[in-house]
């Protein structure tokens, strides 16, 4: 995993390699001012996973630097190393650059490693679901392409009753198909649509279809579903029955009036 570190001065970027030259999963890249450090950026393709720029250098400043890094290579993690660790600093490096973390100097050589590794990791598990996220849309447009082939029957057949019924039915039945988890709640609360891999991983007594999802789901699906019916659309990891899932929400047709549904995919074997 590729690091940057951005400083104007040689001896801090000299510490900090021979801080992490014993790690042999990071290569380290040095960067003494922030157009260096975005001509490097530029040469690795948005490869890098974390920058660490001072905060304090001349021409442009650590805000500056990582904010385009922001604009311009959103997924790699940013971190301010400053020995200016004011609040009026603090602030305007996380609403402009979108800090991840900021680290006073002189740090402490173990926290800093902690803070680092951090980073790498969540850095590999944004990977991760990027990763997953992009499964699920292939298997989203595959869905919509066999829905736009039952509408076609549907709209050839509209008088035919038991057609529509069997259109239905086969929508359910590639719903149950799917090894993911599909939840619909209406605009009160209650389960309106639900596949069998939903009912096996969620539900503890049956079907959940007709129940509120408030009585039905655990504390942290549930405090999932709240912050979906918050923000309007959000994807995050949870924990429901012990075990790790990548969660998605939105509002149908962006439309809170026509409830939300809920997505679940098992990482790593859920």
């Amino acid at each position: 995993m590729k690091i940057l570190f951005v400083d104007d001065e040689p001896n801090v970027l000299r510490s900090l390699r021979r801080l992490f030259m014993d790690e042999d999963r990071y290569e380290l890249l040095i960067a003494e001012s922030g157009a260096a450090g975005l001509e490097i950026m530029e040469q690795e393709a948005g490869s890098v996973c974390v920058v660490v720029s001072d905060y304090r250098m001349p021409g442009m400043n650590g805000v500056e630097f990582l904010s385009q890094v922001n604009e311009r290579w959103p997924k790699t993690i940013r971190i301010v190393l400053s020995g200016y660790a004011d609040t009026a600093s603090v602030v305007e490096a996380i609403n402009i650059g979108h800090i991840y973390k900021f680290i006073p100097k002189p740090w402490n050589d173990d926290e800093l490693q902690v803070n680092i590794a951090n980073a790498v990791d969540t850095c590999i598990l944004n990977q991760q679901n990027d990763k997953l996220a992009e499964e699920l849309a292939q298997r989203n447009r595959q869905l919509q392409d066999v829905n736009a082939n039952l509408e076609t029957l549907v709209h050839e057949r509209t008088a035919d009753l038991e057609l529509r019924t069997k259109v239905l039915q086969v929508a359910q039945d590639i719903l149950d198909c799917v090894p993911v988890a599909v939840i619909g709640i209406d605009s009160d609360g209650y389960i309106v649509q639900v596949n069998d891999y939903a009912n096996k991983i969620v539900s503890q007594h049956g079907s959940l279809l007709g129940e509120l999802a408030s009585v039905q789901f655990e504390p942290g699906l549930l405090a999932f579903l709240e912050q979906v019916k918050l923000v309007g659309e959000v994807t995050d990891n949870v924990n429901y029955n012990k075990l790790p899932w990548l969660a998605m929400g939105q509002y149908l047709n962006n439309n809170p009036q026509q409830g939300i549904v809920l997505t679940l995919i098992p990482m790593g074997g859920g």
